[in-house]
């Protein structure tokens, strides 16, 4: 006998066995990102969002607490407070708009579930300022139309029905690059797409009585004794290298080494520069890393550290710890602004906290902040109108929904999508402006600054009429690709050229280095390109993001 509704209980099995599949799959989603970079995280947002609505199902589910309208507020606000990332929000809204209209029925059928689709789809179109065709959106819109579809039909069972809807989703998925040239030229379908295709497979597994293991969702942690936990770790010895190379050592050589260590151990970190490497792993056999890295040159530096004698006392000294007063909280004054900044790197967040920024939420392009991040952040500032400044064109849509779940102050998020704009934002920030004046004033001038960011490629693929190599170093500037090299100065050189060479006239550059770019390479870079343009003032600052060697405004 076919199954014709889906209960409470069913739809909390349905979900979480769509957040595993969606988690399990995450790595395969982030690397469909457009553009070939490290930080690719289109998967891991969508996977933290739903997760922090899991955590609450699973709870509920896990106690037999399972009513439609409890198990539809878990969903709704879990996935709210996690959104990451412009495809975590559209998913957060996505399962807000099914949420409101399943939540009013015990148990819903195809009808209902064809009608919350589609006020998925509209709940989520409408928290996107410019929706474009070809994302996550349009595979969501496709199957809202193939479940209508279905149900004015007259259809019945659901396992026919939700093997139609999905089938409906793979068809729009492989789509996508017909409605965004830019997937096309790239060779890859939507990431979020992608992931919402996941998440729907996952749930018709449960839909079908495939066994699950739910018990993932716990997040419960088995209270261990120093012993233990040192016995449980996998590997016992922190080990690092620096090694002074001897050849070259280039991105084939550091893909080598590295698939060597995975054999050995985990926590891998290398980092290579004209003359040196370094080298973090942790491993049973510190030895075999030692001769590996002889092979490549001279050892200058080891530190071995054993793992498991570190937690062993620090373990035992939580035990032993005696209790603290707890620290008296003085109020303090009521301001009439603070400012909330995204920055990763402690070069650029001291830069935020000298221009007067209350709370830096350290994140960015390796890890975006949620909403409830930002919230917490706005709560920790003690002011009548609080300002965010998300510095990254992901966490916008995160930054605007913390605005909605704040009530005691006034929230203005400045729509920043780089790290310039952010300090931009700040400098033409005016003390003695009541709130909308310096809005408007701080969002005039993003469009004075431009950014372009150096990383590299992490696969093949051709973007903007450029073949890119996995390995060649790229300069993004804001509207696209500045420059491609195989080598890192001539990337960053070009790219700072183009910046300068602008059609609108450039007063100032200003180059933020990263942390694996030593300060003497980043000196010599700006000396060649300044003596170029003379007319022009540049500025060298340490900024120590991770991912991007460079960071480069102008203005």
């Amino acid at each position: 006998m076919s199954t014709t509704s889906i209960d409470a209980k069913l739809l909390s099995q349905m979900f979480l066995a769509g957040a595993k599949r969606l988690e399990d799959n995450k790595e395969i989603i982030n690397e469909l990102n457009v553009f070939p970079v490290p930080d690719g995280d289109t998967g891991t947002n969508m996977t933290m969002t739903i997760m922090s609505a899991a955590k609450e199902v699973y709870n509920l589910y896990s106690v037999n607490d399972t009513t439609m309208e409890n198990v539809c507020k878990a969903i709704s606000s879990g996935s709210l407070r996690g959104a990451r990332g412009n495809s975590g929000v559209i998913l957060s809204q996505l399962l807000r708009g099914f949420t409101k209209i399943a939540k009013t029925y015990e148990a819903i059928t195809i009808p209902e579930i064809a009608e919350a689709c589609d006020k998925a789809v509209s709940t989520a179109y409408k928290a996107v300022m410019k929706p474009k065709e070809g994302t996550i959106l349009t595979v969501a819109k496709d199957v809202s139309d193939k479940a209508t579809e279905l149900a004015n039909a007259g259809c019945s069972d659901l396992d026919l029905f939700i093997n139609e809807v999905i089938k409906a989703a793979e068809v729009s998925l492989e789509n996508t690059p017909n409605l965004l040239p830019v997937l096309k030229e790239a060779g890859v379908v939507d990431s979020g797409g992608r992931g919402l295709l996941e998440f729907l497979k996952g749930a018709y597994e449960a839909f079908s009585g495939k066994e699950v293991d739910l018990s993932f969702f716990s997040g419960e942690e088995k209270k261990q004794s120093a012993q233990e936990k040192a016995e449980e770790l996998k590997y016992g010895y922190s080990t690092e290298i620096l090694i002074k190379t001897d050849k070259v050592f280039n991105i084939k050589h550091e893909m080598d080494f590295k698939a060597f260590l995975e054999t050995i151990g985990d926590s891998i970190a290398i980092v290579a520069d004209d003359a040196t490497v370094k080298v973090h792993v942790y491993t049973n056999d510190p030895g075999l890393v030692l001769q590996r890295g002889l092979k490549y040159g001279e050892l200058t530096s080891v530190k071995v550290e054993n793992l498991r004698q570190g937690t062993e006392e620090k373990a035992e000294k939580a035990e032993n710890k005696t209790s603290e007063p707890a620290p008296v909280n003085v109020p303090k004054e009521l301001k009439e602004y603070g400012f909330v900044s995204v920055s990763a790197g402690e070069g650029l967040s001291e830069i935020f906290r000298g221009l007067g920024v209350d709370e830096v939420i350290e994140g960015g392009q390796t890890m975006n902040p949620s909403t409830e991040d930002f919230v917490k952040a706005i709560g920790n500032v003690n002011a009548k109108t609080v300002f965010i400044l998300p510095n990254n064109k992901n966490i916008v849509m995160s930054a605007n929904q913390a605005v909605y779940l704040v009530e005691d102050k006034k929230v203005v998020v400045i729509p920043t999508k780089t790290i310039p704009q952010g300090i931009t934002a700040l400098i033409n920030f005016m003390p003695d402006s009541d709130a909308d004046t310096n809005t408007e004033s701080m969002k005039e001038a993003l469009a004075m600054v431009k950014t372009g960011q150096v990383t590299y490629s992490v696969r093949d693929t051709r973007l903007d009429d450029k073949d890119i190599k996995e390995g060649d170093y790229m300069g993004i500037g804001d509207s696209g690709l500045l420059s491609v090299n195989a080598d890192l100065t001539p990337c960053v050189t070009e790219m700072i050229e183009e910046m300068a060479l602008s059609d609108e006239p450039v007063e100032l550059i200003t180059v933020y280095y990263g942390a694996d770019v030593k300060e003497e390479d980043a000196e010599k870079i700006v000396a060649s390109v300044s003596a170029k343009f003379p007319n022009v003032d540049f500025e060298l600052q340490y900024g120590g993001q991770p991912i991007y060697y460079y960071i480069v405004s102008a203005e």
